[in-house]
């Protein structure tokens, strides 16, 4: 199949997804597209709600309609780090043998990633960067694709331990989950009272989903638009030749090379979706929020004058 016809699949399932997925997912389209682009371009995705938003419910849903092996785990204090990778036991003979932990999956729910400790947190970070865990000095390869997708409960912020920059960084993106408007949060409540279970069924599998991921890779994008989010992401660090008033007076760090890498993933999964050869400016605007936001760190003067992220990053287009 040439690449052409790959990119028309890739569109054809993409609205199947959705469709298979709004069984279910009422509203919250910014969070479920989102979340779609970084499965597609190999990366993960921090979901941000109060309780009851459905988050867990989203990725456990688009686990499902992905085909893909799912695995939950819920954080707690008392987590340890071989709770998640894995650890070795003596078996029957004497031998030392590798349990594998949950870590061990496509999909893994990280839900409230925020409620253990760095030691735990930190896991994660080998995983997510290379795709392979060590344990006990022995290398081990996960699954591929192999994506994480982390909840954090903004309100509760009692007996938390807020993630690292580092880690931060490793998220694509990082995706607010806001309420539903009066509509949908009356068809939330008339779906899930009833007694009728929806049927979701996996559209895609593993191989597919790889296929699809060198797919995005290898889509050619103009120097132009690499060049507008390397811009985009220098304006975001303060004090440098390109940094506008806005940034120099609200913000103290600023978001990184890896930034950049994401902007034009993000951009070029975007542009494929939509069934476009090539991304141009407005793929890289239509990701750059959810991109950058966690990538910047506002000042006091920002908290007190009550200015957001999304003011910050919207100013530098």
């Amino acid at each position: 199949m040439s690449d052409v016809d790959a990119l028309k699949e890739l569109v054809v399932k993409h609205k199947a997804l959705k469709q298979e997925i709004g069984k279910v997912i009422i509203g919250q389209n910014e969070a479920v597209d989102h979340i779609l682009l970084s499965i597609l371009s190999g990366g993960h995705s921090l979901l941000i709600g109060v309780p009851g938003l459905a988050k867990t419910l989203i990725v456990h849903t688009i686990a499902k309609t992905l085909g893909l092996n799912f695995k939950r785990i819920q954080f707690t204090p008392d987590l340890m780090p071989s709770d998640i990778l894995g650890s070795e036991i003596l078996d029957e003979t004497s031998h030392f043998k590798f349990i594998k932990g949950p870590i061990f999956s496509n999909i893994i729910l990280a839900d409230e990633i925020n409620r253990t400790p760095p030691k735990t947190q930190a896991a994660l970070l080998e995983a997510m960067q290379e795709r392979t865990v060590t344990v006990a000095g022995h290398h081990y390869e996960l699954a591929k694709p192999f994506f994480v997708l982390a909840t954090q409960n903004p309100i509760e912020q009692e007996g938390t331990y807020p993630l690292p920059e580092a880690q931060l960084d490793r998220f694509m993106f990082s995706i607010n989950l806001e309420y539903p408007s009066f509509q949908e949060e009356v068809e939330v409540v008339k779906n899930t009272t009833n007694d009728v279970k929806p049927v979701i069924n996996a559209l895609l599998s593993d191989e597919e989903i790889n296929k699809f991921q060198h797919l995005i890779r290898r889509i050619p994008v103009p120097d132009n638009v690499i060049e507008y989010a390397v811009t985009l992401v220098s304006k975001t660090r303060p004090n440098t030749e390109n940094s506008p008033e806005i940034v120099n007076n609200y913000i103290d760090w600023g978001a990184g090379p890896r930034a950049s890498q994401n902007l034009i993933l993000g951009a070029k999964a975007n542009a494929a979706v939509h069934g476009k050869y090539s991304p141009d400016i407005e793929d890289v605007q239509a990701v750059a929020y959810s991109i950058l936001k966690h990538r910047i760190v506002k000042n006091y003067k920002a908290e007190a004058e009550g200015i957001s992220e999304k003011q910050i990053i919207e100013a530098l287009f």
